[in-house]
């Protein structure tokens, strides 16, 4: 007689069900093995090994061939997360792809190839210099709230059950730099910045969109390692925010609580205080010492066994102990990975995500009457400025050089020159500066427009260890282009010929110089695989720009707070004093667009019930495009500091010349809530001030506007409301 199907294979039980029947059927030894990020096999209960560790920032990374979008500051500034839903909702379907052809069929379970992805980056991209902020959606918590929750729900799919995928919130909380100083540093914070600024972001993946996990990030905030914190693990994600999920540490972060922060004295301790705080999967050598903890008695079996509830829920929903025929995304066939599907996605994106800072006298886009263009700089032709860091492998990648010759090479020269070197001393103090710089300035002689490709690339900015050029162990000390890219625009600029800058990097650039001589700047970021054909799309009209900055470009560090300080004033577009060079929300159009009638309704409400903004968007110019429709606030009568302004609504609308569209937006309790000293989201009674338009409200003279700006008011009456954590 054959024994009956384990519960735990079954899918008509309910899941907690079967977690605990699967719990029950394990000796101690493997209840804390499978708590390792690569968990071995269970062979006498038919469980394979498994790896936790995968990347998917902007496409499936470092596992090989796979469609490859925009850098996620890219992606964030095309403002759009319907967009971001779809391209995440590509990559869970080639990550599915992918596992059931290299994983269940061909048993390759090794990094990179599993489900469970440490992903989407949804820290605030609070400083400039930070090597990282490429990761992030900006510096808006907003907007970083809205791109994040957008990516979990296209990544973990709709079903009622299963995942497509699991997505991993990180890196939890307060983590923006400095990179070299991430083991040992403490990010000091006030709970008013930590829940006005730090946290949205989190809140809206776990609460808002259900993200199956949260990494905890490498640093202390307040004195506790984040992957030790009474305060971030338990008081506010597993209790104020009711999060279920599992706690994953970021790579080698238990070890950082002994070696760097001297918390404890050894890795036991170490694993004892993040698993009583909150962690649940160990991503670092040191979790192999979980056993020796328990022998020990530092950590409980019943303490592995609460880690053990919260992190195999995941591999049940996502199919991996049911039997053919449950999982609806178990077919997905191996050849939806790098699909044209996805190549178009990829395009579209990395169309949405150019910005336009300056285009004077309408020399963009181009005329198709031109018959020579040179294409120069040390990004023109380099596929790594495509890509920035965690990406997968492009199968077509198309540099700023290979669209431009496919846009224009049968009907006119292209010509190209490498320029400059990317940084002084690349080569070595035995080779001359400026080797390159005679040839580019000869095809200049001959060409009628010049496209200088210049700024950052991976090498200069990106994670501790990552960026071999960094200044500063991945960071940046300076905003400046660097010097021999500096020397090669300034010596096109002399030629009297007109200069396109196209930007690369994943960060602003103080470009002040370029503001003041350059007739014509984009912003393309590191584009992804097609990065290069949506550049030249843009250059010639084919596509009208319409992104917008998610960063302020400020005009030099001396705007900037010192790195190391985490309070927000003078940060970002929200507390910054000082006009910067470009603000938060900034971008041009090839056409023009005008707003009328705007009603707010009703001008007087009880403090914490909804208000209607809505407003009429024309377009007044000749060509059609997109427009970004943003909504800010301002707190007037607060009884604490607030932010200047902050963003509450956003709208990417497409408009045919001459066409109108109304813009509605629902301003909510949190929207209008002021966040106290403890940490409180109030809603005050007074007034408050709005604005509705293509970009903030500012001093910039009129002639760099996109859109004039609609200004209304109204006013919470009554008591405050103090609303739910």
């Amino acid at each position: 007689m054959t024994d009956p199907q384990p519960v735990f294979r079954d899918p008509d039980q309910p899941l907690d069900q079967r977690v605990n029947d699967l719990i029950s059927r394990m000796t101690l030894q493997e209840k804390v093995e499978q708590l390792y990020y690569d968990a071995p096999a269970i062979e006498r209960l038919g469980i394979p090994r498994y790896n936790w560790w995968s990347e998917c920032l902007h496409g499936v990374g470092r596992g090989g061939i796979a469609t490859v979008f925009p850098q996620c500051i890219g992606m964030a500034a095309s403002w759009n997360p319907e967009l971001l839903e779809r391209v995440a909702t590509a990559i869970g379907d080639e990550a599915r792809a992918r596992y059931h052809e290299l994983a269940e069929r061909r048993d390759d379970r090794t990094t990179y190839k599993g489900l469970t992805f440490f992903t989407p980056n949804v820290n605030i991209f609070r400083d400039p210099r930070w090597g990282r902020g490429q990761e992030t959606y900006g510096e808006c918590p907003y907007l970083s709230s809205r791109m994040g929750a957008a990516f979990v729900r296209g990544l973990q799919g709709e079903h009622s059950h299963y995942m497509k995928a699991a997505a991993t919130a990180k890196h939890y909380v307060v983590h923006s730099g400095p990179e070299p100083e991430r083991h040992t540093f403490d990010a000091r914070v006030s709970l008013k910045d930590l829940y006005e600024t730090y946290l949205p972001a989190f809140r809206a993946c776990v609460v808002e969109a259900g993200a199956a996990s949260v990494m905890g990030a490498y640093n202390r905030t307040n004195g506790e390692s984040c992957c030790a914190s009474e305060l971030l693990l338990d008081r506010i994600l597993r209790r104020q925010w009711g999060f279920a999920g599992y706690v994953v540490s970021d790579l080698g972060a238990v070890t950082d609580i002994h070696a760097g922060h001297k918390l404890t004295s050894d890795a036991c301790e170490s694993i004892a205080l993040a698993m009583k705080t909150g962690l649940d999967l160990g991503l670092d050598r040191c979790y192999r010492q979980l056993g020796e903890a328990v022998e020990r008695g530092l950590v409980s079996e019943a303490e592995v066994e609460r880690a053990l509830r919260r992190v195999l829920p995941s591999r049940f929903r996502l199919g991996m102990f049911d039997p053919p025929g449950h999982d609806p995304y178990e077919d997905t066939p191996y050849e939806t990975n790098d699909c044209e599907e996805h190549r178009e996605l990829a395009l579209h994106m990395a169309r949405e995500s150019i910005v336009l800072l300056k285009n004077e006298d309408g020399l963009l886009p181009l005329s198709e009457a031109i018959g020579s263009v040179l294409v120069v700089g040390p990004t023109a032709d380099d596929r790594t400025v495509l890509l920035g860091n965690y990406a997968g492998t492009p199968s077509e990648p198309m540099t700023v050089l290979d669209g431009v010759r496919a846009r224009i090479g049968g009907s006119a020269r292209v010509w190209y020159a490498q320029g400059a070197d990317l940084v002084d001393g690349l080569h070595g103090p035995w080779v001359e500066p400026d080797r390159w710089l005679s040839e580019a300035l000869a095809m200049a002689d001959r060409s009628e427009v010049i496209i200088a490709c210049v700024g950052l690339a991976p090498r200069l900015e990106g994670e501790e260890g990552a960026a071999s050029l960094s200044e500063k162990g991945g960071d940046r000390e300076s905003l400046e282009i660097p010097a021999p890219q500096m020397r090669m625009l300034r010596a096109l600029h002399a030629t009297g010929k007109p200069v396109v800058a196209v930007l690369t990097g994943g960060s602003p650039l103080a470009v002040g110089w370029l503001d003041e001589n350059i007739p014509a700047i984009l912003d393309c970021w590191y584009g992804g695989q097609a990065g290069g054909r949506a550049v030249a799309d843009v250059l010639w009209g084919d596509y009208n720009p319409a992104g917008r900055l998610p960063v302020t470009f400020v005009r030099s560090v001396e705007q900037l707070p010192p790195f190391e300080d985490y309070a927000m004033e003078g940060r970002t577009y929200r507390y910054l004093e000082e006009e910067p060079l470009y603000p938060f929300g900034f971008g041009l159009s090839y056409t023009t667009f005008r707003y009328d009638n705007l009603e707010v309704g009703p001008g007087s409400v009880p403090a914490g019930e909804p208000v209607t903004v809505s407003a009429d968007v024309t377009n007044t110019g000749e060509r059609a495009g997109d427009e970004v429709v943003q909504l800010y606030l301002t707190d007037e009568k607060a009884s604490e500091r607030v932010p200047i302004r902050q963003l509450r609504g956003v709208r990417r609308i497409h408009l045919q010349p001459g066409q109108t569209a109304r813009v509605e937006f629902e301003l909510g309790a949190r929207d209008m809530a002021m966040v106290n000293a403890e940490g409180r989201h109030v809603v005050e009674p007074g007034w408050f001030m709005l604005t509705v338009g293509g970009r903030q409200s500012d001093s910039r003279s009129e002639e760099l506007a996109t859109s004039n700006i609609l200004t209304g008011r109204f006013e919470a009456t009554g008591e405050a409301v103090i609303l739910d954590w």
